[in-house]
């Protein structure tokens, strides 16, 4: 009788096989590519494997594909137009899956993955540059809508103060007794003015 069969799958294993792989990217550990990148006079050399250069760059896939000898330990690749920074970041990213860069040079990453048909790189790219452009007219968005609230509020200026003059009127005539005419502040029972001393007798 035969037994079923059962799926045995890793969900922590290509995270694993990334860290590992990086950490002898980093180490120099059996790398067998070195990529020389020059951009205006300045450049530089990284060590990588060409198995996940390959796996993640349809453009060092052909390369390697395409070599007929090794010259050497290691296959030399030469790469113009591109600037250190950004290989070094690419290089990052396709070991490790991610990678922090300024938002001004999202644009530059995206034109390196496309040099080097890196697509995940590229969506990677493409899906932060349309968050930014949300976030962008997002606040564009805010802004006029403030702009527009403020310029209603400022169209009846006059209507408002009017009535809140009238409120402050109406409420002082509620809480003030009526005053005879010509009576600055009214006069108490015994026909003396509040204000006035009673007269001293004259001193002889």
């Amino acid at each position: 009788m035969e037994s079923n069969a059962v799926l045995l799958e890793s969900k922590s294993s290509p995270i694993n096989l990334l860290n590992e792989m990086h950490q002898l990217r980093l180490l120099g550990h059996l790398c067998d590519v070195t990529v020389s990148v020059e951009y205006q006079g300045v450049r530089a050399e990284f060590v990588a494997h060409k198995a996940v250069l390959a796996a993640t760059s349809k453009f060092f896939k052909e390369v390697f594909l395409n070599e007929k000898s090794m010259d050497g330990p290691r296959t030399n690749v030469f790469l113009n137009e591109v600037q250190v920074a950004d290989f070094a970041s690419f290089l990052e990213f396709v070991y490790t899956a991610k990678v922090e860069v300024e938002e001004d040079r999202v644009q530059r990453m995206l034109e390196i993955a496309e040099k080097l048909k890196c697509l995940d790189l590229s969506e990677t790219c493409f899906q932060l540059k349309k968050q930014m452009l949300e976030s962008v007219l997002l606040e564009l968005q805010n802004f006029s809508e403030s702009q527009s609230s403020e310029e209603e509020s400022a169209a009846q200026p006059s209507v408002v103060l009017e009535s809140k003059a009238a409120a402050v009127a109406e409420a002082e005539q509620a809480d003030r007794p009526l005053e005879p005419a010509g009576s600055p502040g009214g006069r108490p029972r015994n026909g003396a003015s509040p204000e006035v001393p009673a007269a001293k007798p004259k001193e002889k």
